[in-house]
């Protein structure tokens, strides 16, 4: 059984979808982050960075003590590995996926994030701010389109755990103010996981977690996510 430390965030959201199309049991803890949560000493065990998601493995393979892994990169390659799904075993296959997990946890997902930080929860408007990262939010798209062109996947005809890093990331893409008709491979790319009965399943999960805020109105949820 895996203990999925979990709110429903593009970084949570990864790891529901592995999860669901694996069918690994697993159960939900939510970790409000709007209520700080994220900062009890029980959490801070399995996730010293304060951050969300993190799992515990009950059921480790080889046996002996749960296993507990944080930051959701690392959390989908111990899952794949775990299972033997959604990554390849050969060199070249496993690297491709690994190189792209990697450029979203190193680059898609933070500089995404400071795009979603200044365009909608800043206290003020930067001007700087907003275009600098609506800009590489953009040539981020633009690398993922090009790597899609002629591929079914972002490593190639199989689905992967550098997809599943990738697309919720991509879910709320017209409040990062892109089009996805510009984007047409990633675009098609994105349709296709969107209809995914899995990916259906991940993102029905998260609407059934209470408690969320609105982080523009939130005076609490803002403190404790942008102000400690």
């Amino acid at each position: 059984m895996i203990e999925l430390h979990y709110w429903p965030t593009p970084n949570g959201h990864k790891i529901t979808l592995f999860l669901e199309e694996t069918g690994l049991p697993y159960t939900i803890k939510p970790v409000n982050i709007g209520k700080g949560e994220q900062f009890e000493p029980a959490f801070l065990k399995i996730s010293p960075n304060n951050r969300m998601p993190a799992i515990v493995d009950m059921d480790p393979a080889g046996g002996g003590e749960p296993v507990s892994v944080f930051e959701s990169g690392a959390i989908l390659q111990y899952l794949a590995e775990k299972t033997g799904r959604f990554l390849p075993e050969d060199l070249r296959g496993r690297f491709t996926v690994l190189q792209w997990l990697f450029w979203q946890v190193g680059g898609l997902g933070p500089m995404l994030g400071q795009n979603h930080h200044f365009n909608r929860y800043a206290p003020e408007k930067i001007p700087y701010a907003i275009d600098r990262y609506v800009r590489e939010t953009r040539r981020l798209y633009g690398v993922l389109d090009t790597q899609l062109h002629g591929r079914d996947f972002i490593a190639g005809s199989d689905y992967s755990i550098a997809d599943m890093a990738a697309y919720p990331w991509i879910v709320p893409y017209e409040n990062q103010g892109m089009k996805l008709e510009d984007f047409p491979h990633l675009q098609r790319w994105f349709e296709g996981i969107r209809v995914r009965e899995a990916t259906r399943r991940a993102y029905a999960i998260a609407d059934t977690i209470e408690g969320r805020t609105d982080l523009r109105t939130d005076e609490e949820a803002r403190r404790h996510l942008f102000g400690r």
